[in-house]
């Protein structure tokens, strides 16, 4: 929806995981908090590579996982 509609995506590597996750525990309670924090890490980049392949990486980061990179992946390529 922010695609298609608002021409915009989260650039992940501009939010914070312990902010995430804590906004992200409240959100049922208060949805404000974690709609400023991802409205702040917004950009118009819909087709960059690179802004998508640190979302990947956020991804695994938030999950705990620190071990695997795309840009490692890529490197290999």
């Amino acid at each position: 929806m922010l695609k298609k509609e608002l021409r915009l995506v989260v650039d992940w590597s501009k939010v914070d995981k312990e902010d995430y996750l804590l906004a992200l525990e409240r959100s049922p309670i208060r949805s404000v908090e974690i709609k400023v924090l991802l409205k702040t890490a917004l950009t118009d980049k819909i087709n960059d590579h690179e802004v998508f392949m640190k979302g990947i990486d956020a991804s695994y980061h938030y999950e705990g996982y620190n071990v695997y990179r795309t840009q490692s992946f890529m490197d290999e390529l």
